[in-house]
Protein backbone atom coordinates (compact mmCIF):
# COMPACT_ATOMS: atom_id res chain seq x y z
CA UNK A 1 0.00 0.00 0.00
CA UNK A 2 1.01 3.81 -0.98
CA UNK A 3 1.67 6.07 1.17
CA UNK A 4 -1.17 7.99 -0.19
CA UNK A 5 -3.28 5.26 0.24
CA UNK A 6 -2.42 4.74 4.00
CA UNK A 7 -2.99 8.50 4.61
CA UNK A 8 -6.45 8.87 2.67
CA UNK A 9 -7.50 5.01 3.85
CA UNK A 10 -6.73 6.05 7.43
CA UNK A 11 -8.88 9.08 7.33
CA UNK A 12 -11.46 7.72 5.26
CA UNK A 13 -11.93 5.37 8.49
CA UNK A 14 -13.63 8.75 9.94
CA UNK A 15 -15.44 9.53 6.90
CA UNK A 16 -17.61 6.73 5.71
CA UNK A 17 -21.18 8.40 5.96
CA UNK A 18 -21.66 10.45 2.63
CA UNK A 19 -23.72 13.07 5.15
CA UNK A 20 -20.27 13.78 6.93
CA UNK A 21 -18.13 13.43 3.43
CA UNK A 22 -20.71 16.35 1.54
CA UNK A 23 -19.81 18.76 4.92
CA UNK A 24 -16.27 18.43 4.27
CA UNK A 25 -16.71 19.88 0.89
CA UNK A 26 -17.99 23.21 2.48
CA UNK A 27 -16.15 22.91 5.74
CA UNK A 28 -12.45 21.37 4.29
CA UNK A 29 -12.26 24.54 1.70
CA UNK A 30 -13.33 26.97 4.20
CA UNK A 31 -10.85 26.16 6.81
CA UNK A 32 -8.05 26.51 4.28
CA UNK A 33 -9.24 29.72 2.90
CA UNK A 34 -9.50 31.25 6.15
CA UNK A 35 -5.84 29.89 7.30
CA UNK A 36 -4.65 31.53 4.23
CA UNK A 37 -6.50 34.80 4.94
CA UNK A 38 -5.45 34.70 8.37
CA UNK A 39 -1.64 34.30 7.27
CA UNK A 40 -1.65 36.30 4.26
CA UNK A 41 -1.26 39.02 6.13
CA UNK A 42 2.33 38.02 8.04
CA UNK A 43 5.37 38.30 5.35
CA UNK A 44 8.47 40.29 4.14
CA UNK A 45 9.82 41.38 0.82
CA UNK A 46 12.30 40.00 -1.30
CA UNK A 47 13.80 40.91 -4.15
CA UNK A 48 10.61 43.21 -4.73
CA UNK A 49 8.25 39.77 -4.31
CA UNK A 50 6.32 39.54 -1.36
CA UNK A 51 6.56 36.18 0.76
CA UNK A 52 3.99 35.83 3.49
CA UNK A 53 3.61 32.81 5.62
CA UNK A 54 0.81 31.49 3.30
CA UNK A 55 2.47 31.55 0.05
CA UNK A 56 5.19 29.60 2.81
CA UNK A 57 1.90 26.97 3.57
CA UNK A 58 1.24 26.83 0.86
CA UNK A 59 4.70 25.73 -1.00
CA UNK A 60 4.90 23.06 2.07
CA UNK A 61 1.89 21.91 1.91
CA UNK A 62 2.12 21.12 -2.14
CA UNK A 63 5.50 19.62 -1.78
CA UNK A 64 3.98 17.00 0.59
CA UNK A 65 1.06 16.23 -2.09
CA UNK A 66 3.51 16.29 -4.69
CA UNK A 67 5.57 13.85 -2.76
CA UNK A 68 2.30 11.76 -2.11
CA UNK A 69 0.98 11.66 -5.41
CA UNK A 70 2.06 13.87 -8.26
CA UNK A 71 -1.33 14.14 -10.29
CA UNK A 72 -3.06 15.42 -6.77
CA UNK A 73 -0.54 17.65 -5.46
CA UNK A 74 -0.30 19.35 -9.48
CA UNK A 75 -4.20 19.61 -8.87
CA UNK A 76 -3.95 20.78 -5.18
CA UNK A 77 -0.79 23.70 -6.32
CA UNK A 78 -3.42 24.92 -9.32
CA UNK A 79 -6.36 25.43 -6.81
CA UNK A 80 -4.40 27.16 -4.09
CA UNK A 81 -2.44 29.51 -6.75
CA UNK A 82 -6.01 30.38 -7.98
CA UNK A 83 -7.31 31.03 -4.58
CA UNK A 84 -4.16 32.27 -3.26
CA UNK A 85 -4.95 36.34 -4.83
CA UNK A 86 -8.24 36.02 -2.87
CA UNK A 87 -6.40 35.58 0.23
CA UNK A 88 -4.39 38.19 -0.15
CA UNK A 89 -7.23 40.92 -0.89
CA UNK A 90 -8.70 39.72 2.43
CA UNK A 91 -5.62 40.04 3.99
CA UNK A 92 -5.33 43.85 2.61
CA UNK A 93 -8.61 44.86 4.22
CA UNK A 94 -8.36 47.05 7.65
CA UNK A 95 -7.26 44.79 10.28
CA UNK A 96 -10.62 44.39 12.27
CA UNK A 97 -12.84 43.67 8.42
CA UNK A 98 -9.57 41.44 7.69
CA UNK A 99 -9.89 39.34 11.56
CA UNK A 100 -13.68 39.52 11.37
CA UNK A 101 -13.78 37.67 8.18
CA UNK A 102 -11.11 35.63 8.34
CA UNK A 103 -12.13 34.27 11.96
CA UNK A 104 -15.63 34.13 10.88
CA UNK A 105 -14.79 31.77 7.80
CA UNK A 106 -13.15 30.10 10.19
CA UNK A 107 -15.87 29.63 12.53
CA UNK A 108 -18.18 28.83 9.72
CA UNK A 109 -16.21 26.06 8.36
CA UNK A 110 -15.39 23.96 11.67
CA UNK A 111 -19.11 24.15 12.12
CA UNK A 112 -19.98 22.48 9.20
CA UNK A 113 -17.15 19.42 10.04
CA UNK A 114 -18.82 19.10 13.33
CA UNK A 115 -22.18 18.96 12.24
CA UNK A 116 -21.04 16.38 9.68
CA UNK A 117 -19.11 14.54 12.42
CA UNK A 118 -22.79 14.13 14.21
CA UNK A 119 -23.90 12.18 11.67
CA UNK A 120 -21.04 10.31 11.37
CA UNK A 121 -20.85 10.07 14.90
CA UNK A 122 -17.19 9.70 15.38
CA UNK A 123 -14.93 12.42 16.24
CA UNK A 124 -12.30 14.29 13.65
CA UNK A 125 -9.36 12.24 12.32
CA UNK A 126 -7.39 14.54 13.84
CA UNK A 127 -7.93 13.61 17.73
CA UNK A 128 -6.39 11.12 17.16
CA UNK A 129 -3.45 11.83 14.74
CA UNK A 130 -2.85 15.51 14.07
CA UNK A 131 -1.52 14.02 10.23
CA UNK A 132 -5.36 14.60 9.90
CA UNK A 133 -5.74 17.58 9.32
CA UNK A 134 -3.11 18.35 6.46
CA UNK A 135 -4.53 15.21 4.77
CA UNK A 136 -8.32 16.68 4.84
CA UNK A 137 -7.60 18.79 2.21
CA UNK A 138 -6.65 15.75 0.09
CA UNK A 139 -9.10 14.15 1.18
CA UNK A 140 -12.09 16.16 -0.14
CA UNK A 141 -9.96 16.45 -3.53
CA UNK A 142 -9.42 12.83 -4.09
CA UNK A 143 -13.24 12.48 -3.32
CA UNK A 144 -14.10 15.23 -5.65
CA UNK A 145 -11.78 13.04 -8.06
CA UNK A 146 -13.43 10.22 -7.62
CA UNK A 147 -16.94 11.69 -7.21
CA UNK A 148 -15.83 12.20 -11.67
CA UNK A 149 -15.42 8.54 -11.97
CA UNK A 150 -11.43 8.86 -12.08
CA UNK A 151 -8.93 6.76 -10.20
CA UNK A 152 -11.42 4.70 -9.11
CA UNK A 153 -9.03 1.87 -8.15
CA UNK A 154 -7.53 4.02 -6.00
CA UNK A 155 -10.84 4.98 -4.69
CA UNK A 156 -11.58 0.95 -4.10
CA UNK A 157 -8.43 0.08 -1.96
CA UNK A 158 -9.13 2.90 0.31
CA UNK A 159 -12.72 2.53 0.85
CA UNK A 160 -11.66 -1.25 1.78
CA UNK A 161 -8.60 -0.13 4.10
CA UNK A 162 -11.13 2.52 5.60
CA UNK A 163 -13.80 -0.35 6.27
CA UNK A 164 -11.21 -2.79 7.87
CA UNK A 165 -10.23 0.09 9.91
CA UNK A 166 -12.94 1.51 11.20
CA UNK A 167 -14.04 -2.19 11.63
CA UNK A 168 -11.38 -2.28 14.10
CA UNK A 169 -11.78 1.13 15.75
CA UNK A 170 -15.25 0.23 16.00
CA UNK A 171 -14.87 -3.38 18.22
CA UNK A 172 -11.98 -1.39 20.50
CA UNK A 173 -13.60 -1.05 23.82
CA UNK A 174 -14.10 2.05 25.57
CA UNK A 175 -12.71 3.04 28.17
CA UNK A 176 -14.92 4.88 31.10
CA UNK A 177 -12.31 5.50 33.21
CA UNK A 178 -10.84 8.36 31.19
CA UNK A 179 -12.25 11.87 31.37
Amino acid sequence: MSKLEQLLSQYAAYHLDHKNILTHFVGIPLIVFSIMCLTARVGFHFSGFEITLALVLIILSCGYYLKLDLWFGAIMLLLFATVYPLALKVASLTLAVWLMLSMGIFVVGWIFQFVGHFYEKKKPAFVDDLVGLIIGPLFVLAEAVFILGLRKELQQHILEQARKQRAAMDAKPVDATTS
